[in-house]
């Protein structure tokens, strides 16, 4: 066996085997296989695809190549985990683990930092004083026994083989394969080792997926390796044409899901939240999907998941006050307001360009390991749908970064879309696919 044959076996659009697979991935871990090689590999795929049979095989030679876990095992008790590709907003994995926690269902979660517009889940949590996101694994399987979740930043023992291999499709321009990206995903969901996991695939401007099409062929991929390695998936494919919720950034997204948990949600960020919530829990077997979706909806309207994340923080050594006075989460030295300079209905906001206006306050990362500011952010005041008279506040920019928060207060106005007339209204949940 040659990498040399396998490059060649795949350019010609053959199927590799397991054995195959595994070799070579195993070969590029260790340094045997050099880049070059693992790259004309990728790009093969990239042009011939990968049967289902191939990507399940390539997740698991990636999951092979680091720690594995298995919490349920640990804790006597079904968990589910939950992962979103990405979207500009997205602050539902705090809103949807706290309820999950609170109908009894244990959510074990690793994420990731943010490179990109805003921090990732991890780099919000940590907006709230003294929060560790660094757990050694019997702090996280003790504070999830505790509180019902936790989440965790990654370690760098698991599946190290998708940091070296995405690392080389970033440069290579083959991170848009949709059996790479498969696999990139699910090898590390299924090496955290949760028994159900629940995949929001975002679609649309500020989506990595940009068409439907191409979103509901990455979320049937990744539940057939999902299915394959014997879990439960259900995928929810949400829309992402414009922002979702009225905050964008790091502790503001905190506040906006503190908020939520505490009754005052817009309408978007709670309906994709309470579904995510229910798949969540109608993997963890509590009931049908109706039924589920009333236990999640309770679960909010009591007050009982916002102390499931109270519990969270604490355990995790956040000062939990700052669930209810969000000046501890940071005070930003720059604010702009921005004004209408027109009457009408706003029937769009360009998504994508929200995350550049945020990236450019200071609210993600241009390159790995490059800091964030924690109250770098956008605060919308209005959205899709509603009338703005000229003079009206659209929105708040603010920061505590030097930057040219007036030239982001230009292109921020530039955002909006204006109709004479009330646009229709999209759905934010498109479709729900289970296995």
């Amino acid at each position: 066996m040659t990498a040399y044959d396998i490059i060649m076996k795949k350019r010609r659009g053959s199927e590799l085997s397991n054995d195959e697979i595994e070799w070579i991935t195993k070969g590029f871990v260790s340094g045997d296989i050099p880049d070059y090689q693992m790259s004309a590999l990728l790009m093969a795929i990239c042009f011939n695809g990968m049967s289902p049979e191939e990507t399940s095989a390539l997740t698991s030679a990636m999951i092979n190549s680091g720690d594995t876990y298995a919490p349920s095992k640990e804790l006597g008790q079904i968990c589910i985990d939950k992962h979103s590709t990405g979207g500009i907003g997205d602050k539902t994995t705090l809103i949807a683990a706290p309820i999950c926690a609170a109908c009894g269902v244990y959510v074990p979660k690793m994420s990731g930092r943010g490179l990109g517009h805003t921090g990732g889940t991890i780099d919000k949590l940590e907006a709230i004083p003294g929060l560790r996101t660094s757990l050694t694994h019997s702090e996280f399987i003790s504070i999830i026994r505790e509180a019902g979740f936790a989440i965790s930043g990654q370690t760098g023992s698991l599946v190290p083989a998708d940091k070296k291999i995405y690392a080389l499709r970033n440069a290579t321009a083959t991170v848009d394969s949709i059996p790479l990206i498969c696999s990139s995903i699910m090898s590390k969901k299924l090496a955290t080792g949760a028994d159900g996991i629940v995949l929001d695939v975002k679609v649309g401007d500020g989506a990595f997926m940009k068409n439907y099409g191409d979103a509901e062929k990455l979320a049937e991929a990744m539940i057939r390796v999902g299915k394959l390695a014997g879990r439960k998936c259900t995928a929810v494919l949400t829309n992402m044409e414009k922002p979702l919720g009225m905050a964008v950034g790091n502790a503001v997204e905190v506040v906006e899901a503190i908020e939520a948990l505490k009754g005052n949600c817009p309408e978007d960020l709670y309906e994709i939240s309470i579904t995510l919530a229910a798949e969540m829990l109608f993997l963890a077997g509590l009931g049908s999907p109706e039924k589920c979706r009333e236990l999640a909806s309770e679960a909010l309207s009591s007050g009982k998941a916002l102390k499931s994340l109270e519990k969270m923080a604490e355990l995790q050594g956040g000062d939990p006050k700052a669930l209810y006075d969000y000046t501890l989460l940071g005070i930003p030295t720059h604010t702009k307001e921005v004004i209408s300079d027109r009457d009408g209905y706003i029937s769009g906001i360009s998504c994508e360009k929200t995350g550049l206006i945020s990236l450019s306050l200071g609210a993600g990362r241009k390159v790995k390991g490059g800091d964030i500011d924690p109250t770098a952010g956008i605060i919308f005041n209005k959205t899709v749908g509603d009338y703005v008279k000229k003079g009206e506040s659209l929105g708040k920019l603010v920061t505590s970064s030097s930057c040219d928060i007036d030239a982001a207060a230009e292109e921020f106005i530039r955002l909006f879309r204006f109709s004479d007339a009330a646009p229709e209204k999209a759905p934010s949940v498109i479709k729900i696919i289970r296995n």
